[in-house]
Order: structure tokens, then sequence, then C-alpha cells
């Protein structure tokens, strides 16, 4: 059964076509830049940007199994099974 979850702390998603968000960390001065913990806050793209303003870099455990990679992957896969049904 699909269970969805709503946090009243996350203000904004936002997808983007650069090869770093620099530019978009520039335009909307987040307060927090939240990334997996196989990241460090040294590595994290803008950090000292973000810092510079007062923001701060949160690096969240890794959970096994499961991670954005893997869900961009199945909804291509969803995607991809629908679209081959309208044809």
């Amino acid at each position: 059964m699909p269970r969805e979850r709503h946090h009243s702390f996350i203000d904004l998603v936002v997808l983007f076509d650069e090869d770093t968000p620099l530019e978009l960390i520039k335009a909307i001065r987040p307060d927090v830049m939240a990334k997996g913990g196989d990241y460090s806050r040294g590595t994290v793209v803008g950090h000292e940007l973000g810092e510079s303003w007062g923001g701060r870099v949160q690096l969240i455990p890794l959970v096994e199994g499961l991670s954005t990679s893997r869900l961009m992957e199945k909804i291509q896969t969803h995607n991809e099974h629908d679209a081959s049904r309208d044809e």
C-alpha cells in the first residue's frame, strides 16, 4: 500500500538541468541544502555560498535500498510502460 508523507519543513523541491545547482542556489538562497550522507559538507556544491548568508548543509543518513536515483529509474520505467500502452 503506498504511503504519502507531507513534511511541513520542506518549502520547495527544484529540478534543474545544469551540471551543478550553483546558479539556482544563488537565485533562491536556501536556508538548508540537504544531501545524502555519502557527501561531506565540503563536497556539497555551493556550501560556502549558502553559509555566507547563514544557510547550512544538512547531511542525511543513507537508507539501504532507497535512493533518489532508484526512484527516478522507477518513475522512468513506469512512464515508458504507460507510453507504450498508449501506442
